[in-house]
């Protein structure tokens, strides 16, 4: 069974509070991370129509501090569905709270497992079905970003990775 990428998007919002912040006044790295997790795993959960694990998060860079007081919005959407993982797209955005100087401000890529209730083992997962260019492209580039990531992890060789040699032979 497919399942649509709207289907199972998430939005979450957060309020930065002082109790969120470093000593500079702004957002810490680690809050934010925890954030975009749970939104990515409310995300990958709604898809499998499962429990998830984290399996992995890809690159993330803090391109702008995030201030006291201003408001975040993290965005979470399934970009390809694999045997038993799921890969999530998560991308911040912040703003003041009455909606002044909106600015995108990060973005990453996670991997979930989804896990049975009973056994606690991996479960499959249902496909993705792109609608839009966009989500199209998302998902084509999901077995490259999944081929690096095994890659890095030790979990393939990199003689088996075909997509990641057709890009450099390109």
């Amino acid at each position: 069974m497919e399942k649509k990428v709207a289907d199972s998007e998430t939005l979450m919002t957060q309020m930065i509070m002082p109790n969120d912040a470093n000593p500079l006044g702004n957002l810490m790295g680690g809050n934010l991370l925890r954030w975009m997790d749970i939104a990515a795993g409310i995300c990958a959960g709604k898809h499998c129509e499962a429990h998830v694990a984290t399996v992995s998060v890809d690159h993330v860079s803090f391109q702008l501090p995030i201030p006291v007081g201003e408001v975040i919005s993290i965005q979470a959407m399934v970009t390809r569905a694999f045997n038993t993982s799921v890969e999530i797209y998560v991308e911040v955005f912040t703003a003041t709270i009455k909606g002044q100087n909106p600015r995108r401000s990060n973005d990453a890529y996670f991997t979930f497992v989804a896990i049975d209730d009973e056994h606690h083992r991996p479960v499959k997962v249902p496909a993705v079905l792109p609608m839009t260019a966009e989500e199209t492209r998302r998902y084509d580039s999901a077995l490259r970003r999944r081929e690096l990531r095994l890659l890095l992890g030790g979990r393939m060789k990199a003689k088996d990775a075909t997509e990641l040699k057709e890009l450099f032979e390109n």
